[in-house]
């Protein structure tokens, strides 16, 4: 009914998640957006045009966006953790296979045999199997680095398939280690798992401090035979290391998601390197739930300025008390409360709630306001050293109901759309559909400039009659 907020799209974005923003009266504008949506694009500052405020990873890596220049202009960057978590731990069970039962290598063989007759094939087969025995993954070690939402479902599945598993993650969350199995060994540290597992699969993001970090040193650490899988970042591991590891023997095989030059001359020579052009997260149902997890992020956040699953702001959270809220960005300097809430004080504004929660350098405040603030204090708060953005969230329920019955009362009738009183409250309560109710004081619905006779049909639908309607 209104159009509330504008979002751009990068990439193929599922249809579920752009519906959502749809469904909340978003829609797209390709020049001055107030939110990107997008999986692998890379953006540069140049995308940072004047009205953004937030962007919706559809995934969990963020290495193909500015972060830093994002948080100087105040923008906020959501990803999507856990929502492609099924898809990639999948594929690291598919790996695990690949590189332990010549799949592949007997698939390969297989297509020679074109030609020959039953008698022949079975023949060719039976005296070639031989080259293609591997082992099961019962009763194997699997050392899994990193035990965020992936590395945590993968040991679920690992246990229950009978794996032993060894799991190393210097900075797990409480969350996660919930979701461990009882029996997962926590390692004290990276070398002793590289040391006692069958095979190692990594699962951090890709940053400074793991940029290489399965090196020529760390791989002197790996069980000899073992077996490495990688479908977390490229540049996690060091390709021509691994290439040395792999001629010497120190592993047996290598998994990954992220192929190179040198990786397909080695697949090509050896077949001793396992290649995936970026598969991890390439299912129907993890689009849709990155997708999804990311659209609503930016809803809530544009809608009421909530912050869950940002990789550069605090979370923040705070129920609604009144229709008017100011999201206030700051840098995190001292003082920066006191100098907001002065400024209101001084319009003679009742603050009914407000929290404010700080990240590094940067710092976010939600204020409801029990009256609508004036563009002179917006103004004012604009103004003082080190805020970086001001912005109002009025309760969206609200300007629908105005628009509906104040802008476009026809809608009511011509959709039957059903109107009631609320009797515990003197509120309008209209169901615009979408299971959404939204609700208005009568009083302020009875002074729009809304046909009387409407009105009338209106109000006495709603089994209430106001004096001096006709």
């Amino acid at each position: 009914i209104i159009q509330m907020f504008t979002y751009k799209i990068f990439n193929n974005i599922a249809e579920d998640g752009l519906n959502i923003l749809d469904g909340n009266d978003f829609h797209i504008d390709e020049i001055d957006p107030d939110s990107l949506i997008l999986r692998s694009q890379n953006l540069s500052n140049d995308d940072f045009n004047k009205s953004l405020k937030c962007i919706g990873r559809a995934g969990a890596g963020t290495n193909n966006i500015p972060i830093n220049d994002a948080t100087d202009k105040g923008i906020v960057v959501f990803n999507t953790p856990g929502a492609n978590a099924n898809a990639v731990k999948e594929l690291v069970v598919c790996g695990m296979l690949l590189s332990s039962r010549g799949i592949i290598q007997g698939n390969i063989y297989s297509k020679t045999l074109s030609g020959q007759n039953s008698v022949e094939l079975n023949k060719s087969m039976e005296s070639q199997k031989k080259n293609f025995k591997g082992n099961e993954l019962k009763g194997k070690t699997l050392g899994i680095i990193g035990l965020g939402a992936i590395g945590s479902l993968l040991a679920q599945t690992a246990e229950i398939m009978g794996m032993k598993i060894i799991g190393y993650d210097p900075y797990i969350s409480i969350d996660a280690a919930w979701r461990l199995p009882k029996d997962v060994e926590k390692a004290d540290s990276m070398n002793y798992l590289l040391n006692n597992s069958d095979y190692v699969s990594i699962h951090v993001p890709l940053m400074d401090a793991t940029k290489d970090l399965i090196n020529k040193e760390t791989l002197k650490k790996f069980k000899k035979g073992s077996k490495l899988i990688n479908l977390s970042r490229g540049g996690i591991v060091n390709n021509e290391d691994i290439i040395e590891a792999l001629d010497s023997k120190i592993i047996d095989n290598f998994v990954t998601d992220f192929p190179t030059p040198e990786l397909i001359t080695r697949s090509n020579e050896f077949h001793d390197v396992i290649l995936l052009p970026h598969l991890g997260a390439s299912t129907k149902e993890a689009e849709v739930n990155c997708a999804v997890m990311a659209a609503e992020q930016i809803s809530n956040f544009l809608n009421d300025g909530i912050i869950v699953n940002s990789v550069n702001f605090p979370s923040i959270k705070l129920g609604r008390k009144t229709k008017y809220r100011m999201v206030i960005i700051n840098q995190n300097e001292p003082g920066m409360i006191g100098k907001i809430t002065d400024e209101i004080g001084y319009k003679n504004i009742n603050i009914a709630d407000m929290t404010h929660k700080s990240r590094d350098a940067v710092g976010i405040n939600l204020i409801d306001l029990e009256e609508e603030p004036s563009e002179e204090l917006i103004e004012n708060i604009e103004n003082i050293d080190h805020v970086i953005s001001v912005r109002l969230c009025k309760l969206v329920h609200e300007l629908l109901v105005q628009h509906v019955l104040a802008q476009d009362h026809q809608v009511c009738r011509e959709k039957a759309l059903p109107l009631r009183l609320d009797e515990a409250h003197p509120l309008l309560v209209v169901d615009v559909g979408q299971d959404l109710l939204f609700q208005t004081n009568l009083e302020a619905f009875l002074d729009k400039s809304v046909d009387l006779a409407v009105q009338e049909e209106i109000v006495g639908e709603a089994g209430f009659h106001q004096s001096g309607l006709r």
